[in-house]
């Protein structure tokens, strides 16, 4: 008897909560793809049961009810009509699925996407940047070098061009083309502009105003008296010496814009390319495709560079200004030396902390001793004791090759893969170390330490400090607290892994550890591969004992007899759903193929007994991580087959897909 279509998708959703509980629904060959606004208000039980639903699992915060190839696609257009909705795609549906996450990790979400591709170029970078500095500040003829200005240029090029890196990143995770993004980048680092960096250093601005007198340091100059003057008297010496900061009068003398590059800037790159991207969506769904490729590129660039460098960039450069004042205020007393210390971190996000030597020259200027260095010092130091607990911690090698050598480049004073690499994309220790740089920077101010020079922090500020005992307290203080802060409440993957494991361990205490093994694919495809998640003898998909499997309507896959009682990832990825019943696990991975590992048949049954996850959703997890462990004896004791299911729930989406068994 034929599906009543209409009927199927009527009961659908009549259970799920009604029309106005689903935020979006699109549809793959197989299965009816739906985001539900109030998880509470679904009949699980009764939708598991509808006639032509074969199937249900929850994935990426996606509803997902397995009806078959040739019949999904009827049932979504009578589901259509019956709502009242308008067909989405997949992408629209994952688009809903992520805007249900709390609005700080949707805000943290896209700075960690960007970063995440580019960590290899910044912590290379960030380490080879400190080493070089310390080398040059310990051996001063070192410093004037060929070797050391050739080392210099190889170590701070992706600083010194982070926008473009930025820019391309960007460009990626917003669906904009990475190639105008690059464009974006280069304009906003452009020869043409003054130099980011520059431009807040005293030496730049005594250049501007024309301060420096012939035969005498730069920092003989009062600049506390000039900072006194009034804004027409600083203008009137600058017009005096002939000297002013360059500008552009696009609009005439309305809005002048001040022509000035973003180096080591990030916030304002990313607002920039995320509105270039917006910008070339709307051209491309509204310009006539023959005009496209020439219309759409022009009109983005140009607006992009308009709104840039009028809105996003003096916004920015307003906000350094507040900032830079507030600093120079709150740094001379111990509790603002403590709100200072707590945000440092937050200024490097923004781009702003290369603005901090105009305090620092100052400081020298007026007073001969630099003051803000402990302070960014002990801010700097507490991010490299975050990451370095991070690196200690935990047992993921791809987390592990990053922290480490990001710490090192922290302690030398370039905190950049630190913090968006490791701290800022666990969180915690981003937070951890907010903490230990305040109580730092406390310290610091008590004690009245400071440095002869500026520009430099960490491990290398032994050189310029006035009191290297009481710097060591400084450092120890604050990357100790930062440390042991990480440590006690920053938990990598599932908050009780620990209680799991110590209770796995207990119930096999007779029983030799499982360890992982030389895991071989056993689904590829062009978007990736699928490595056996546990050791085992194949068994052809047709041969699973289980009609849904064995007919793919779940996807491509195989079954494995198994021979241990650990799973493990099949590939790096991203816990998507574990079953309440604990006996299945889905698993985002590479190019979003998602991979369904499903142990055992008909064990849902089982109500959990006999499972125990070593992983929650949302986890990240490496190839060959330890995931789940179960129990063959109680699964056959259950009267069920224990073979283990391998599925690629989403091979439709996918050319080329191959299964070894």
């Amino acid at each position: 008897m034929a599906l009543d279509y209409r009927k199927c998708a009527q009961e659908i959703v009549d259970h799920i909560g009604g029309r106005d509980n689903v935020a979006q629904a699109a549809h793959c060959a197989t299965r009816l793809r739906l985001v539900i606004k109030d998880n509470s208000k679904v009949d699980k039980e009764y939708l598991d049961n509808v006639e032509g639903v074969k199937g249900m699992f929850e994935s990426n915060g996606q509803l997902q009810l397995i009806i078959g190839t040739g019949t999904v696609n009827k049932v979504y257009d009578e589901f259509l009509d019956i709502t009242g909705m308008t067909a989405a795609t997949k992408d629209d549906v994952k688009a809903a699925a992520a805007a249900k996450q709390p609005l700080w990790k949707r805000l943290l979400k896209p700075i960690g996407d960007v970063f995440v591709p580019i960590l290899p170029a910044i912590v290379a970078s960030g380490l080879m940047m400190g080493l070089v500095e310390a080398l040059g500040k310990a051996i001063p003829g070192f410093a004037g070098s060929d070797w050391y200005a050739f080392l210099d240029m190889a170590s701070n090029t992706a600083f010194a061009f982070l926008p473009v890196i930025v820019a391309v990143s960007a460009a990626r995770v917003f669906g904009g083309n990475i190639f105008l993004g690059a464009v974006i980048g280069l304009m906003m680092v452009h020869g043409s502009l003054l130099n980011g960096w520059n431009v807040g250093s005293y030496e730049q601005i005594a250049k501007f105003f024309g301060l420096t007198m012939e035969g005498q340091s730069p920092y003989a100059y009062d600049w506390a008296a000039f900072s006194a003057l009034s804004a027409d008297a600083q203008k009137a010496l600058a017009a005096a010496n002939g000297i002013a900061i360059p500008k552009w009068h696009l609009f005439g003398p309305i809005l002048p814009i001040t022509r000035s590059g973003y180096q080591g800037h990030v916030i304002p790159v990313m607002l920039a390319v995320f509105f270039m991207c917006k910008i070339e969506k709307w051209l491309h769904e509204h310009v006539p495709e023959m005009l496209d490729l020439f219309i759409t590129p022009l009109c983005t660039v140009l607006s992009t560079a308009l709104v840039t460098f009028t809105i996003i960039g003096p916004i920015f450069s307003n906000l350094e200004t507040l900032v830079l004042h507030g600093a120079e205020i709150l740094v001379h007393n111990p509790i603002g030396a403590m709100i200072m210390g707590a945000i440092y971190p937050v200024t490097v996000v923004m781009g702003l902390h290369h603005m901090y030597n105009v305090i620092e020259a100052g400081m020298l200027s007026s007073v001969g001793l630099n003051t803000w260095m402990p302070i960014a010092s002990a801010a700097n130091f507490a991010q490299f004791g975050a990451c370095l607990a991070v690196g200690l911690k935990t047992k993921k090698d791809k987390t592990k090759v990053v922290a480490v050598p990001s710490a090192l480049s922290a302690s030398l004073g370039i905190t950049e893969p630190a913090i968006f690499g490791v701290n800022m994309r666990f969180f915690k220790p981003f937070v951890a170390g907010m903490v230990g740089g305040a109580i730092g920077s406390i310290f610091g101010a008590i004690s009245g330490i400071g440095a002869t020079a500026y520009g430099v922090t960490g491990i290398p500020g032994y050189l310029t400090i006035n009191n290297p005992l009481v710097y060591t307290i400084l450092l120890l203080i604050s990357g100790g607290v930062a440390f042991a802060g990480t440590w006690m409440f920053w938990h990598e993957d599932e908050p009780d892994q620990k209680k799991v494991e110590k209770e796995i361990k207990e119930e096999k205490a007779d029983t030799p550890a499982k360890e992982a093994f030389d895991q071989i694919p056993v689904i590829t495809c062009k978007a990736g591969e699928v490595l056996q998640p546990v050791k085992g003898s194949f068994v052809k998909q047709e041969d699973i004992p289980d009609e849904t499997f064995a007919a793919g309507v779940l996807g491509a896959g195989l079954g494995i007899e198994p021979e241990d009682e650990t799973v493990f990832a099949p590939c790096d990825g991203e816990i998507s759903s574990v079953a309440e019943s604990k006996h299945a696990i889905g698993v985002t991975g590479p190019n979003d193929m998602e991979i369904l590992i499903h142990v055992g048949v008909d064990t849902v049954a089982m109500n959990g007994e006999g499972f125990e996850p070593l992983v929650k959703e949302g986890d990240h997890v490496t190839k060959g991580q330890p995931i789940l462990h179960f129990s063959k004896e109680k699964i056959k004791a259950a009267g069920h087959p224990d073979v283990v299911v391998v599925l690629l729930t989403n091979s439709d989406d996918f050319e080329d897909v191959s299964v070894k068994a």
